[in-house]
């Protein structure tokens, strides 16, 4: 989520500077609007690549502002916090095309389960995957560019980065490496390491990181 750009929209302050404490730090940009109308504004200045926004607020209200969201962009991700759970105002919500409704109060960690479920689908539907500051997978071209260079990669090197690309934020245990990258699961730890340390060779010490006896994932 590092790499992605969020706009919370909520006319209480406590709330807004509460959540922006607690979340933002997960995000490369975390924007706060106190309002609909703020919030569309912002919305069309910084583009974010998902929205965060309570319903009830005055001059526009959340569903008011995420249906003008969904005209200039349907694919942008929204998701609605309120303290309302009469069915008219869930139905609503549905027919706007929302994509995830919880309930005030707001549980810190439902909320960042969902934002990391919205995040992961973004990713899956970008042709370019951002892996930090200097890295980048294009999945169209299936090359692994660093600082916009293309990074020079064998089969096997490709296979690897790939499945970690696939499973970001999440580790790739040894017996899913053994399968997908070599289908002869007689390799050996050893040269699996061996090959670890290649692929860090090309890239840097930290691009990989990796649990003993567990597993590897892409650091970022």
């Amino acid at each position: 989520m590092k790499n992605l750009t969020v706009l919370f929209v909520e006319d209480e302050n406590s709330i807004r500077e509460a959540l922006k404490k607690a979340i933002s730090d997960e995000f490369k940009n975390f924007i706060v609007a106190k309002n609909g109308s703020e919030g569309l504004k912002k919305f069309q200045k910084y583009k974010p690549d998902i929205v965060i926004t309570d319903i009830m607020m005055p001059i526009v209200d959340g569903l008011e502002m995420s249906k003008e969201i969904k005209k200039i962009s349907r694919d942008t991700p929204i998701v609605v916090l309120s303290a309302f759970s009469e069915k008219e105002r869930l139905l609503s919500a549905i027919n706007i095309g929302i994509d995830k409704y919880l309930m005030k109060p707001i549980d810190i960690d439902e909320l960042i389960d969902s934002l990391k479920d919205i995040s992961r689908n973004i990713l899956s539907l970008s042709d370019n995957v951002n892996l930090g500051e200097e890295y980048v997978f294009d999945k169209t071209a299936r090359v692994l560019i660093k600082n916009g260079n293309e990074i020079s990669l064998t089969k096997k090197e490709l296979l690897f980065i790939s499945i970690l690309v696939k499973n970001l934020g999440a580790y790739v245990l040894h017996e899913e490496l053994k399968k997908y990258v070599w289908t002869n699961k007689s390799v050996s730890d050893a040269a699996i390491r061996t090959f670890i340390k290649r692929v860090r060779e090309k890239t840097d010490k930290s691009f990989i990181k990796n649990i003993p006896g567990l597993g590897y994932k892409i650091n970022f």
